[in-house]
C-alpha cells in the first residue's frame, strides 16, 4: 500500500511462538514496514530478524516499535536492533513483559502516549491502549489513513484478556475511547491476521462486551 510522498507501508509474515503463563502456542505475526526508499521503522519485529532485515534492504532503520512485550513481537528486536543499530521503542509499563523474554537486554527507549514517531515525512502518533498488556500501544498515522493496532484490536473483536497482565474492561475502554473515535475508514493494521477498518468494527463493541472477550 503507498502512501503520500511515496512513503508505502509493507507487510510480512513471520512464525513462531507465543508463550506466556506456562503455556507455549505456535503463532503467526504481521511485521509491518512502514517508509520509503531510504528510511523505515518497524512495527513489531517478530521471530525472524533475517527475514526483516531482508525486506528492509538497504534502507535506514529508524526505530523497532513494539506494540507490547508478548514474546513473540519482540523475540528477534535485540537481534534486528544489533544488525542495523535502530533503537528498539517500548511502553514502559511493558517493562515486567521484556524482562521474561530479554532479562539482560533493556530497550533503548520508551513509548509515551502522544508521542510521534516521525519517517520519511509521515507520523506516528503513538496511543497507549493497555488491556491485552500494561503496557500496549498502537500507531496512528493519518497520513496513510493507518493504523496499527498490535494485539489490541482485531478483524472481529478485542485482543485476548485471558492470561497475565492482561484486563477486559481496559481494553475495551482503550478501544472504544482511543480507537473506535478514529475516522472510519481508517485501515486497522493488525498483530495477526487479516486487516479491517475501524468503520467495520465500530458497529460489534456492544457484542464484545456482551460476550465478554
Amino acid at each position: 500500500m503507498a502512501g503520500a510522498a511515496g512513503v508505502r507501508i509493507e507487510h510480512l509474515v513471520t512464525s513462531g511462538t507465543f508463550s506466556l503463563d506456562g503455556g507455549t502456542w505456535d503463532v503467526d505475526n504481521n511485521v509491518w514496514i512502514i517508509g520509503d526508499d531510504t528510511e523505515a521503522v518497524v512495527v513489531d519485529a517478530a521471530h525472524d530478524a533475517d527475514a526483516i532485515a531482508a525486506a528492509l534492504g538497504g534502507r535506514t532503520l529508524r526505530a523497532i516499535v513494539c506494540t507490547h512485550a508478548h514474546n513473540d513481537h519482540i523475540d528477534a528486536a535485540p537481534a534486528l536492533a544489533d544488525r542495523t543499530g535502530a533503537p528498539i521503542l517500548l511502553h514502559g509499563d511493558d517493562l515486567p513483559l521484556w524482562e521474561q523474554t530479554h532479562p539482560g537486554r533493556a530497550p533503548d527507549g520508551t513509548l509515551a502516549d502522544g508521542q510521534v514517531v516521525a519517517v520519511a515525512g509521515v507520523e506516528l502518533t503513538v496511543l497507549h491502549t493497555p488491556g491485552h498488556a500494561p503496557g500496549a500501544v498502537c500507531l496512528y498515522a493519518p497520513g496513510l489513513g493507518a493504523l496499527f493496532s498490535g494485539d489490541t484490536l482485531f478483524a472481529g473483536g478485542p485482543g485476548a484478556t485471558g492470561r497475565s497482565f492482561s484486563h477486559f474492561p481496559t481494553i475495551i475502554d482503550s478501544i472504544r475511547d482511543r480507537l473506535l473515535t478514529l475516522p472510519g475508514g481508517t485501515v486497522v493494521h493488525t498483530g495477526h491476521g487479516p486487516t479491517t477498518t475501524v468503520g467495520a468494527e465500530a458497529p460489534h463493541l456492544q457484542e464484545w462486551i456482551d460476550r465478554g472477550h
